[in-house]
């Protein structure tokens, strides 16, 4: 994705609506809050866990994001954001690990280690809510065209997913496979998998 679409894209989700399974999320957390955001975007997200008393750990690749995010919550002391990828952020205790459609940009070869590194973050009781990407998605097409959006994208099927979350509880697990549009306005047809799970 170039500059200006991933410009595009924050000004876009700035105020966006919370997704429904970060709001269940959160109900299922205890004390500490404390949040890690992978892929923090803007900092919509990071908002709202902030309005309901965590403390969060934040995340991006992308300069654009952590400048908007430091301007965002410039004097905020609970908030601590780093330019940082899946594999090279040091990732704190945490009690939820939020993962909304970012892990789709985790490089394949990187992703058990990432994983690990989520796992052994959260605390016992911890809460992961997140999304993968499904075979049946436009980005995950080989004819898909790559310059538009990423390079190369973390792709599951529903058996290898599954096989991830053996040392959790499954809260909600929802397959979504429907058309729609990119933030963009393209066309796209959507196979994402989202998860609320808890660890054992």
């Amino acid at each position: 994705m170039k500059d200006k679409e991933i410009s595009d894209y924050y000004d876009a989700t700035f105020d966006r609506d919370v997704r429904s399974d970060l709001q269940q999320a959160i109900k299922l957390v205890y004390e500490p809050k404390i949040a890690i955001d992978c892929g923090c975007g803007a900092g919509r997200d990071i908002e709202y866990l902030l309005d309901h008393g965590f403390v969060v750990h934040a995340f991006d690749i992308e300069t654009d994001s952590i400048v908007r995010c430091k301007k965002r919550f410039d004097g905020k002391d609970n908030v601590f954001l780093s330019q940082d990828g899946f594999n090279s952020f040091s990732y704190p205790h945490s009690s939820l690990v939020l993962a909304d459609a970012s892990l789709f940009f985790c490089p394949e070869g990187e992703f058990n280690e990432v994983w690990s590194k989520i796992n052994k973050s959260l605390s016992p009781g911890g809460v992961f809510v997140g999304s993968f990407l499904g075979p049946g998605d436009t980005m995950a097409n080989p004819g898909y065209r790559k310059e538009l959006f990423w390079p190369d994208v973390l792709v599951f099927n529903e058996v290898e997913l599954r096989s991830k979350f053996n040392k959790f509880e499954i809260i909600n697990w929802t397959e979504h496979n429907l058309d729609g549009t990119t933030e963009q306005g393209r066309l796209h047809h959507w196979h994402i998998f989202s998860i609320i799970a808890k660890k054992i």
